[in-house]
């Protein structure tokens, strides 16, 4: 009976979710682009108050992360968290009426230099993100400024909201991999000189290596594709500024390995990930997914002294 409870539990929890999902892609229509900035980061100042178990998620990583911090920063950045997502939420949905003139506008700053130079190689690109700043507007950017780009993303549980959410990607001329059974497609992409991204910055167990001074479950995925094909990993961090444009950066990674141990090659590029996601977040604290539990696995395992 409780299986039955908590699987109808999930259903529901599902379709609201995709009804929401649609209200939010209806609004973003028909509202100017302010309004729906204004209705984003009021839906995350709600969702802070309605949704005990993120709100709380969001608050244990901060204080765990940040230790030095009083009680009023934590909770002031948590609430900067659901609002900066809540906005970015609606500016996603809001990005299918947007010409490709004002994707470029919307991005002040950026570097993209390193993934030119990595790109010449001929081998493909394999651009490192997080769930930081807006990755869907970084990746919407490139292709406007002409690459081909694959992103890898996780199926949403319900099919239709997976639709939609992908539907706007391929919009923007964007190519979506699911991720959990992309290993063939990201080679062959990479085959076809296009850039693939990844964020690689959510709960796993392939290797455990440090995240803010904690030993967290990472993917391997990012290392061993590199390993076997050579293609260049870069890193991509798009953060959005007080004026409300986005400023950012690629960077070449290069992290010395060893041939003969294949293993503590993939833990160095992994942790060098780790560290440059880190770098970035320590920025801008507000605009990572702090609510995520990046740390289940290795509480499960004991590797968690927090």
């Amino acid at each position: 009976m409780a299986d039955r409870k908590s699987s109808l539990k999930r259903r529901l929890g599902y379709r609201l979710g995709g009804m929401l999902l649609s209200a939010g892609m209806g609004l973003a229509k028909i509202l100017p682009l302010s309004w729906c900035d204004s209705l984003g980061k009021g839906a995350g100042k709600l969702g802070f108050y309605l949704n005990r178990k993120h709100r709380t998620r969001c608050i244990s990583n901060l204080r765990m992360c940040w230790p030095n911090w009083n009680s009023e920063q934590v909770r002031a950045t948590a609430m900067g968290v659901f609002r900066h997502f809540g906005k970015t939420a609606m500016r996603f949905l809001a990005s299918g009426k947007l010409e490709k003139s004002q994707i470029l506008d919307s991005v002040a700053a950026f570097d993209d230099k390193p993934i030119f130079d990595a790109h010449a190689e001929g081998k493909g690109v394999l651009l490192i993100g997080a769930h930081f700043g807006n990755w869907e507007r970084a990746a919407q950017y490139l292709t406007a400024k002409g690459f081909q780009v694959s992103v890898v993303a996780r199926n949403a549980n319900d099919a239709r909201t997976t639709a939609k959410v992908n539907k706007t990607r391929e919009g923007h001329g964007l190519e979506v991999l699911a991720r959990g059974n992309a290993a063939k497609e990201i080679l062959r992409a990479l085959r076809n000189q296009r850039l693939v991204a990844i964020l690689p910055d959510q709960n796993a167990s392939d290797v455990f290596v440090p995240f803010f001074g904690f030993m967290a479950g990472t993917v391997s995925g990012p290392a061993v594709i590199h390993l076997r094909t050579g293609a260049p990993i870069v890193i991509v961090m798009l953060w959005e500024r007080e004026d409300g444009r986005y400023e950012g950066y690629s960077k070449r990674l290069i992290v010395e390995t060893a041939a003969e141990d294949r293993e503590k090659s993939v833990e160095a590029i992994m942790t060098q990930i780790n560290k440059e996601i880190e770098a970035a977040v320590r920025e801008h604290p507000e605009q990572w997914l702090w609510m995520h539990d990046r740390w289940k696995t290795a509480r499960e395992r004991g590797l968690l002294n927090a």
